[in-house]
C-alpha cells in the first residue's frame, strides 16, 4: 500500500464510531467460521445433574467438573462426587440460533454466562484446568477471586500440567489457585512438594 493510502485509511479507521467498530467485531466474530466453543452455564441451584441429563438428551457436548467430598448425611459418612464449581456446568458449541435456543431451554438453566446479556467464551486454558481437577480426590476449596502472584504449572504428581497461580503462607504449604476469569471464581489446591515451574 502507498504511503498515501496508508495514511488515509488510518484516518478512515480512526473516525468510525464506538457502534460501528463493535458492529465489525461482531462481523469478525461471526464469519470465523462460527467453530465450537466452550460456555460456561449457571443452573439452578441443585440442579447440575439435571442440566446435564438434560443437555447429554439433546446431544450436546456438555462438561460437569466435579470433586471428591465427603457427605453430609448423618447416617453415614462417604465419599461422594460433587460439582466443583456449585451452579455452574460447561458446553461445547457455536452457539447458533437453534442450540442457543436448546440450551436456554433446558430444565434447569438460568442463562448462559456472558456480557452485556451476550454470551463470551470461556478460555481454553481453564477448561483444561478443570479437566485435570475433574474427579480428584485432592481438597479443591473455593475462595476469593485471585490473578496475583507467579504463573505457574505443576510438573509432576496427580495434578500433571495444572496451571494457575502460586500462592505461598507463611507456616503453610503451597498452593496453586484455578481462576475463572468469566466466573470470577477461583479454586485453590495444596500441592504438596509437588515440583511447579513459572510460566509466562
Amino acid at each position: 500500500m502507498a504511503p498515501l493510502e496508508e495514511v488515509r485509511a488510518y484516518h478512515s479507521v480512526k473516525t468510525k464510531t464506538i457502534s460501528e467498530l463493535k458492529a465489525m467485531n461482531a462481523a469478525n466474530h461471526h464469519n470465523a467460521g462460527e467453530q465450537s466453543l466452550w460456555y460456561a452455564v449457571h443452573a439452578r441451584s441443585r440442579h447440575e445433574e439435571v442440566v446435564f441429563g438434560g443437555f447429554r438428551k439433546k446431544m450436546i457436548e456438555t462438561f460437569l467438573p466435579k470433586v471428591e467430598v465427603m457427605s453430609r448425611r448423618k447416617d453415614r459418612r462417604k465419599r461422594i462426587l460433587a460439582p466443583l464449581l456449585p451452579g455452574y456446568l460447561f458446553v461445547h458449541t457455536d452457539l447458533n440460533p437453534s442450540q442457543y435456543w436448546d440450551i436456554i431451554k433446558t430444565y434447569g438453566v438460568v442463562k448462559i454466562i456472558g456480557i452485556e446479556g451476550k454470551p463470551v467464551p470461556v478460555k481454553d486454558e481453564e477448561i483444561a484446568s478443570l479437566r485435570i481437577l475433574d474427579g480428584t480426590d485432592r481438597t479443591v476449596k473455593n475462595q476469593a477471586y485471585i490473578t496475583e502472584g507467579d504463573r505457574v504449572m505443576i510438573m509432576e504428581g496427580p495434578l500433571k500440567c495444572l496451571t494457575g497461580y502460586y500462592v505461598k503462607h507463611k507456616g503453610k504449604s503451597g498452593k496453586v489457585v484455578v481462576s475463572i476469569e468469566l466466573l470470577q471464581r477461583s479454586l485453590a489446591v495444596e500441592i504438596e512438594d509437588w515440583k511447579v515451574d513459572k510460566i509466562s
